[in-house]
């Protein structure tokens, strides 16, 4: 397979079905690459979300998975077509842009990268078996869950993001543990200020995640100190706050991002550092990382596709 269009759209998150309805319905004739990458599971991370409450337009939530089904119903309504595979090079440095597949090599005037990150997580015992009963990598997405309600939780981590996550979990758990390797935190010193300050929190230094057990979800963490000892915590929910990596390996080329991986955009838009190539999602966002941020930004990047080829015309 080899062909040619206007607008190519990499991803399957809410980004990417955002980007592909906005596109789809100004006719520019879309075409998703819905690819797994290292996220594992085709639809981004929502896809392990069971539960989404804070998503607008669903007053009693709705399932992750539910919800990428619809936003993907909703983009192909318009035309918008789909490849099932992974771009698994694009050299950005050349155009038009050409993305190479597994199904055969794709030249675009325009690209949408919208793959988003994934989290990192632990592997320890019990660590896969209470994934989403239990742990989870996304405080704000999770913690107001009725299953951390009034709860003992843990976070793991001591950067700026653990600091954050196991502040806003004070709102909802009866006490919040956090647990770090090393004997202080990475994290700023106003944000440990604040974790200091907040008499629901109990940190636990030179301390790993070393197993978690539990039922049908997860009631105890088991953690080991560096000389070897190993406390129990009888914890309802741990959270994994150890960071995230964008997927954005597969791009070649002089595209501009930051230390981690992240693409960097031009100021209040989705335009990167090339010329018709743009970003949004978690893939370009560090700092708020929700569905419906993520949504915006593919809306943004559709308008900004859309002007951009316009342009190219006259």
């Amino acid at each position: 397979m080899k062909e040619s269009v206007d607008i190519l759209i990499i991803g399957s998150g809410p980004a990417a079905w955002t980007a592909a309805i906005y596109a789809a319905r100004a006719d520019l004739n879309p075409l998703v690459v819905a690819g797994f990458l290292k996220g594992g599971v085709r639809g981004g991370q929502l896809m392990t979300t069971t539960e989404v409450e804070n998503f607008p337009g669903f007053a009693d939530g709705v399932d992750g998975q539910a919800l990428m089904a619809i936003l993907e119903k909703q983009a192909r309504r318009f035309g918008t077509r789909v490849l099932e595979t992974d771009v698994q090079r694009m050299d950005v440095s050349k155009y038009p842009f050409i993305a190479e597949t597994k199904k055969g090599n794709i030249e675009a005037k325009s690209v949408i990268v919208a793959t988003g990150a994934y989290a990192k997580k632990l592997t320890v015992p019990g660590s896969e078996e209470y994934w989403n009963k239990g742990i989870s990598a996304c405080a704000v997405c999770d913690g107001a869950l009725p299953l951390f309600r009034n709860k003992e939780l843990l976070v793991i981590g001591g950067g700026d993001t653990a600091c954050e996550e196991a502040i806003f979990l004070t709102k909802f758990g009866s006490k919040v543990h956090v647990a770090l390797r090393r004997d202080q935190f990475r994290a700023s010193k106003i944000m440990v200020d604040r974790l200091f300050s907040n008499e629901k929190i109990t940190i636990h230094y030179n301390h790993e995640l070393v197993e978690v057990k539990g039922g049908d979800f997860v009631h105890q963490a088991l953690l080991q100190s560096k000389a070897g000892e190993v406390k129990s915590l009888d914890v309802s929910g741990i959270f994994f706050a150890i960071g995230h990596s964008p997927n954005s390996e597969f791009l070649v080329g002089n595209l501009k991002r930051d230390e981690h991986g992240y693409i960097a955009v031009n100021g209040f838009s989705s335009q990167t550092s090339i010329a018709g190539l743009f970003a949004a999602g978690d893939v370009c966002d560090k700092r708020y990382r929700q569905a419906i941020t993520s949504a915006g930004m593919g809306c943004m990047a559709a308008l900004d596709a859309e002007k951009f080829l316009a342009a190219k015309e006259v």
